[in-house]
């Protein structure tokens, strides 16, 4: 009997080995195409990115010349290069506090069960997500002309006694940009944050409504302990867009008035694909592009590494 059941345990074990086997065989089918696809469209790109900013080559011919890292190099001297970079990271700096702030206020607004018409005030917000941002782009620039809807209110209301040209004014450009930008992606931002306040257990809410709690006391001390960790990767991922803007700040200002919302990815287009810069210079334009990436990746790997820290505390502080 003890052989017939051991030989018995022996065969539903190779059994369940057999099915585990086949599931993980079909689970690797099913991702080969993502895979065959990802490398191609992401993987081979990055590679031979790597090997065009060797070049100094301008993708148009085959004459090809191997430099090294003398791309790189003319790169590091460009003042029009800094010049982006540094419009990057104040697009980013402007855009990503403010659509944090102002979509977890409409989502604290918006998720309340006892708001009438709530969906339609969120779908309201969420309009502009749909639309593309080179249409936006295109349709802001006459909002915001001269003769556009926006100086005609503000005269109206009394705030401005002549027109202001948002768009042609060095000191203006970058803001209106970052305002246009905010709008376009408030709705995805509150629909993040409404994800993450609808995880939040309704029972906290009653207890601490039991306790005599106020709304700001069970907000700072239920609601944003509990939707930090979505919070961290709305900022990641606000981060990453708002450092990659092309399409927007294209459409409305193409870099200018006088580079003031020049930013690295119009940089980049300007040497790679533009005619502006005479022949276009694909190698030079890759290495901006390599250098760039590696900021962001830089930039990512200190947020997970903050993150890590803030993580370890909280567990070491919870023992």
């Amino acid at each position: 009997m003890r052989t017939l059941s051991k030989t018995s345990t022996s065969a539903v074990s190779k059994k369940k080995i057999s099915n585990k086997r086949r599931t993980t065989l079909w689970c690797w089918l099913f991702i080969l195409p993502n895979l065959i696809f990802y490398a191609m469209f992401q993987g081979w790109p990055i590679i031979v990115n790597w090997y065009y900013s060797t070049l100094d080559w301008s993708g148009l011919s085959s004459d090809a010349v191997f430099v090294g890292l003398n791309n790189f190099k003319e790169l590091m001297q460009d003042p029009y290069f800094w010049n982006a970079y540094k419009n990057s990271f104040v697009f980013m700096a402007g855009s990503v506090p403010l659509m944090l702030g102002l979509a977890l206020i409409a989502a604290l607004v918006f998720n309340n069960p006892n708001l009438k018409y709530a969906s339609i005030y969120r779908t309201l917000i969420f309009i502009p997500v749909v639309t593309t941002a080179s249409v936006v782009g295109i349709i802001m620039v006459y909002i915001w002309g001269s003769d556009g809807a926006v100086n005609y209110t503000l005269m109206q209301i009394g705030l401005l006694d002549e027109p202001v040209n948002w768009l042609s004014d060095p000191n203006l450009a970058m803001m209106t940009v970052i305002l246009i930008n905010i709008w376009k992606n408030l709705g995805m931002n509150m629909v993040y944050w409404i994800a993450g306040l609808q995880g939040v257990p309704r029972e906290l809410y009653e207890a601490a409504r039991v306790d005599g709690a106020g709304h700001f006391r069970t907000f700072f001390s239920i609601t944003l302990p509990l939707i930090l960790p979505v919070g961290a990767v709305i900022l990641l991922l606000n981060v990453a867009g708002s450092l990659k803007v092309f399409d927007l700040i294209k459409t409305m200002t193409d870099g200018g008035p006088f580079y003031a919302t020049d930013v690295v990815s119009t940089y980049i287009y300007r040497f790679a694909f533009s005619s502006e810069m005479g022949l276009p210079r694909l190698g030079y334009a890759a290495s901006a592009g390599i250098f760039f990436a590696f900021t962001i990746m830089i930039i990512a790997l200190i947020q997970v590494l903050v993150k890590r820290s803030l993580n370890s505390k909280k567990v070491g502080g919870q023992q």
